[in-house]
């Protein structure tokens, strides 16, 4: 009598082995597909949540005669990915789910860049030049520099 582990596979057999496997395979893979996106969802809630809030806050707090909010939440968008980013690559070992929560679903739903492109375009249809030149200057200079800042935060930590 033989056993299972010493017989002979045949042609029939294999193939339901390597069937089986490559199910289990495909499944696997498929799994940690969804798993991404749904980190990346959850992040993405979060943060369009909070652009909302802020942009709301900032209209009510400090003026509607400039998009101010857009402005902060590209700031501080930029300045949690560089630092994000910096600190999960050079200082610590980050599970993967994080980059798909925080980098790629969390400030990809705060940032606005969309917001930024229409706020600039009107005030250049609508001749306002110097608020033109200024939401421009300001978002693209203190965006890099949030960048940088959150990076030097990050090595410093």
């Amino acid at each position: 009598m033989e056993f299972a582990s010493t017989a002979a596979a045949t042609a029939d057999d294999s193939y339901h082995l390597t069937s089986s496997l490559a199910g289990r395979v495909e499944v696997s893979k498929a799994a940690n597909f969804m798993r991404a996106y749904l980190w990346v969802s959850l992040g993405a809630i979060i943060g369009a949540n909070l652009r909302y809030f802020v942009s709301r806050l900032a209209a009510k707090l400090v003026s509607t005669n400039f998009p101010y909010g857009t402005l902060f939440i590209n700031i501080t968008g930029s300045f949690i990915l560089g630092l994000f980013m910096i600190w999960t690559t050079e200082r610590v070992f980050a599970d993967p789910k994080w980059r798909w929560l925080v980098a790629i679903g969390f400030c990809g739903a705060y940032t606005t860049f969309s917001s930024y492109a229409f706020e600039t375009i009107a005030y250049f249809e609508q001749g306002h030049w110097s608020l033109f030149a200024l939401n421009i200057l300001s978002n693209n200079v203190l965006c890099l520099a949030a960048v940088i800042a959150g990076a030097a935060l990050a090595r410093g930590i």
